[in-house]
């Protein structure tokens, strides 16, 4: 009789190895299809990005408890599985260790969306470098008629002009009108380059306004954001201003200036 019970107690270990490896892989890839959920229900109409945001909260609350647990249970399994010689340690603590990779990733996509620590962004969504004259939209009007916020500078969510200038110069002191010693045709080439490499979907490029419209789609939430550059002759240089507003939100999280200073890095 006790020998019968010695000889079952490595199949008793390796039934609870295997029920705590799949239970971690199920967890893991639970909440991370969760998290794709969030944007996935977006891109196919389901919801709109305020539900989007709301299940990505939740997945946030509970995907890194699970990426925790699920690590020290990874290294609970290989630890076992050394000292009981059951001979799988490979497969068990590849499958706990694939949820527990899982969990992280779930954690890390809302935690991305976080400003950095210390850094706090205005609540503003229209970013210009011309803060007394913005460049205005003329193609792109079409496209966002349905769009909760206006391209009127300081017309969208009870801002006022002069307080969205005051709080694009104070948060982004950094985006101000360019100037460069190429001319306007080389300039514009160059701005239609830089469009391109960007990934920004060109809605339309006027040479003689010295006019170049685009929008960018952001990629986890399919947000879409849309960009002005108004490029002429200044003396012997060429001056260069930009404008990228988005269609939604009341804040962007500092996304707006962050893709100008992309695009100047370009150019």
């Amino acid at each position: 009789m006790h020998n019968e019970i010695v000889s079952d107690a490595p199949n008793k270990v390796n039934l609870t190895l295997n029920i705590a490896s799949i239970g971690v892989l199920l967890a893991g890839v639970g909440v991370g299809i969760f998290t794709l959920a969030a944007a996935a229900g977006i891109w196919l109409g389901l919801w709109d990005f305020r539900k989007g945001f709301d299940l990505l909260r939740i997945s946030n609350n509970y995907s890194d408890i699970v990426a925790w647990i699920g690590l020290l249970t990874t290294i609970a399994i290989v630890i076992a599985t050394k000292l009981f010689d059951t001979a799988n340690v490979i497969r068990l603590g590849g499958l706990a260790a694939i949820g527990t990779l899982t969990a992280f990733v779930a954690y890390s996509i809302p935690e991305s969306f976080r400003p950095p620590e210390g850094v706090n962004y205005p609540p503003i969504h229209d970013i210009s470098t011309d803060l007394n004259a913005p460049p205005n939209f003329v193609d792109v009007l079409p496209l966002r008629v349905d769009a909760a916020n206006t391209t009127v500078y300081g017309g969208s969510n009870n801002m006022t002009p002069e307080r969205l200038s005051q709080l694009t110069a104070e948060a982004y002191p950094d985006l101000v009108s360019q100037y460069y010693a190429a001319s306007v045709d080389e300039v514009f080439d160059r701005t239609l380059a830089a469009v391109d490499r960007l990934g920004w979907e060109l809605v339309s490029a006027t040479r003689s306004a010295g006019r170049i419209e685009a929008t960018d789609t952001t990629l986890w939430f399919r947000f879409k954001d849309d960009i002005v550059i108004i490029i002429e002759a200044q003396g012997n240089q060429t001056l260069v201003n930009a404008r990228s507003v988005s269609r939604v939100g009341t804040g962007d999280v500092g996304a707006n200036a962050i893709r100008l200073r992309a695009f100047f890095a370009l150019l």
